[in-house]
């Protein structure tokens, strides 16, 4: 069962989906509201796998209320506004759902986000293990990747790309998830698209950093340079 909510400012808007929610087994609606302070309270009390979320609200958009999020929920944006998709998916959501939603595109979706809630709560990890299971793009194979063979991740929409050793992993999840699942002490997020490990940074130049084991460069996105360069005790240098 995905337990759910739905975030909109349109009370109609809610109901359409409300209606769909309804229709599949599989999801379980949760709460309901017009209000993203509203819905923060009730992640905070309750145990939520999915987010359904208006992008432009009055009181908080649906871009600044993903990004006061610090649980696991997965997240699929609403909107009657097609330019937002983008920087929607710059913000791991799993799908970006274009009103008006026929309930054929909303089935798909929720296809998807089950398939990768499946996928996220089968690599469970904690601070005492040094591995994990991902699920492949293969139906049923799981690969355990230990932690320390990890050179980076670069997110790639549905799948995440595991770099160890010369090889790339595919895994059915998304960048936010895991950059939670990751230990803090070993990696680091440098870009939206990429985690690295700290253990493998041999250089920093610029806006790039380079790692050991890999020939070219990853890039440091504006947003994640303060904490990066935080993270690896460069914060009073201002000539990086």
């Amino acid at each position: 069962m995905i337990r759910c909510i739905v975030l909109d400012d349109e009370q109609h808007a809610i109901d359409l989906l409300k209606g769909y929610i309804e229709k599949i087994p599989l999801l379980q609606l949760v709460h309901s509201t017009t209000s993203p302070l509203e819905a923060l309270s009730i992640l905070g009390q309750e145990k939520i796998d999915l987010i359904f979320s208006d992008i432009n609200m009055p009181e908080i958009s649906g871009i600044d209320f993903v990004r006061a999020l610090s649980g696991k929920q997965q997240i699929i944006f609403t909107s009657a506004h097609g330019e937002f998709a983008l920087e929607g998916f710059e913000n791991d959501v799993i799908d970006f759902l274009l009103k008006p939603i026929s309930f054929p595109r909303f089935l798909k979706s929720v296809q998807k986000a089950s398939l990768l809630i499946a996928s996220t709560k089968q690599a469970q990890t904690s601070s005492d293990e040094n591995f994990m299971f991902v699920k492949t793009e293969q139906k049923g194979k799981l690969i355990k990747v230990n932690f320390e063979d990890i050179d980076y991740v670069e997110g790639m929409k549905n799948y995440v790309g595991i770099y160890q050793k010369g090889e790339c992993i595919l895994a059915l999840m998304n960048m936010k998830y895991l950059e939670e699942t990751l230990p803090e002490k070993l990696f680091v997020r440098v870009h939206n698209s990429y985690i690295v490990s700290i253990n493998n940074i041999t250089m920093v130049e610029g806006n790039q950093v380079r790692l050991k084991n890999i020939s070219g460069k990853i890039p440091i996105g504006v947003t994640y340079k303060t904490n990066f360069l935080e993270r690896i005790h460069l914060k009073n240098n201002h000539n990086i």
